[in-house]
């Protein structure tokens, strides 16, 4: 199908949906063809350049230009010789030009292969055809089966997993014993060395002591961070000659310290005191005494089991049974998740509103 076209002011209209004045009355004569697509876009950059340029000139014509021409400037150089000297674009370029317009025409779409090889359903797009090789005529190469001789099948291992297991395995094992290796019991050492080994052993034996003496006496030492206390130097003595050199009176001071470090070691000495509280007979003339050994003794933590003076139970194997048949009494409500003894309500299975009105599997004569 080919078509002519006479591009004038109704033309531009139809082709690029503006109004107005064309530039120019010239017509311009163009073919194109939508069975082979040959000079459409000719066809369209013609008239993007007609509007293009129509609109530049209505712009041009509007009150908003003279706001923007002072910002513009047309440099003009003025001829020093009667040379001419036209606009140059080196061969170079040229050629790249026209080369990169070869290839765009040369290149062809997977469309185009579709339609060359059959069309939609018979032709199938090759995926190995981007592969990077060092040899291109590789890319369409079958995988072999024989190979040099050799089946390939015989070089895929199915157990690869378990050997790669057995491997991990048989390498940790040998690293123990390199580790087991490198233990020296001192029997193929000199005696120089043996000496040596001996003294780093003992320190270090010493350092794991210091090390648990000050975990267990934690609580005795003032609190102090251990990066700035790594040897233990801040002390209430320093302290005293500290303040003592500053000309203060450090007594207060220490007192106050050592008082802290006291009430710490004396946590021991109130549970002691509650123990015996607990042994006062419950025959004592003095009510207050006995009132305050009892609270005491309920202060202190203990085992639920244990038969506490006022709980009612005569010994703790009382006080044992007791909790046995509580227990025994409440599980079957708990089994039926009722929330006390009071609680007789009887649930509906089947709520009427969730129930009514659906239909079972093959009866369909009612909704």
């Amino acid at each position: 199908m080919k078509l002519v076209m006479d591009m004038k002011s109704e033309a531009m209209k139809t082709v690029a949906g503006q109004g107005g004045e064309p530039t120019s009355d010239e017509g311009v004569l163009l073919t194109m063809s939508t069975l082979t697509e040959d000079g459409v876009i000719s066809v369209k950059n013609a008239a993007c350049e007609r509007l293009l340029n129509q609109r530049v000139e209505i712009k041009m014509k509007s009150k908003k230009i003279n706001d923007c021409l002072n910002r513009f400037h047309v440099a003009i150089p003025k001829p020093r010789d009667q040379k001419e000297r036209p606009p140059c674009i080196p061969e170079a370029v040229l050629e790249a030009r026209a080369k990169q317009a070869a290839d765009v025409e040369k290149r062809k779409t997977e469309k185009d292969l579709e339609n060359e090889n059959g069309g939609a359903g018979v032709y199938s797009a090759s995926l190995k055809k981007h592969y990077i090789l060092a040899n291109d005529d590789w890319k369409e190469d079958a995988i072999p089966e024989i190979l040099d001789g050799h089946n390939v099948a015989d070089f895929i291992d199915a157990d690869i997993l378990m050997r790669l297991e057995e491997l991990e395995r048989e390498e940790g094992l040998r690293e123990e014993e390199e580790d087991a290796y490198f233990e020296m019991d001192g029997n193929e050492l000199t005696p120089e060395e043996q000496k040596a080994l001996a003294e780093i052993r003992r320190k270090k034996s010493l350092l794991v002591r210091e090390h648990r003496i000050k975990k267990s006496t934690a609580e005795s030492r003032p609190i102090v961070p251990r990066k700035f206390d790594k040897d233990g130097q801040f002390t209430t003595k320093r302290m005293g000659r500290e303040l003592s050199k500053l000309g203060l009176d450090p007594t207060a001071a220490v007192s106050r310290a050592r008082s802290r470090s006291l009430s710490r070691g004396r946590k021991r000495e109130r549970s002691t005191d509650r123990v015996e509280a607990m042994d006062v007979d419950d025959d004592q003339p003095n009510k207050k005494l006995r009132a305050r050994s009892i609270s005491r003794s309920r202060s202190r933590s203990r085992p639920p089991t244990e038969a506490v003076p006022g709980d009612g139970f005569k010994d703790t194997a009382q006080k044992k049974k007791a909790i046995k048949i509580s227990k025994k009494a409440v599980k079957q409500r708990n089994k039926e998740a009722r929330r006390g003894e009071a609680d007789r309500v009887i649930p509906s299975l089947k709520p009427k509103h969730l129930f009514s009105g659906k239909r079972s599997i093959g009866k369909t004569q009612r909704r």
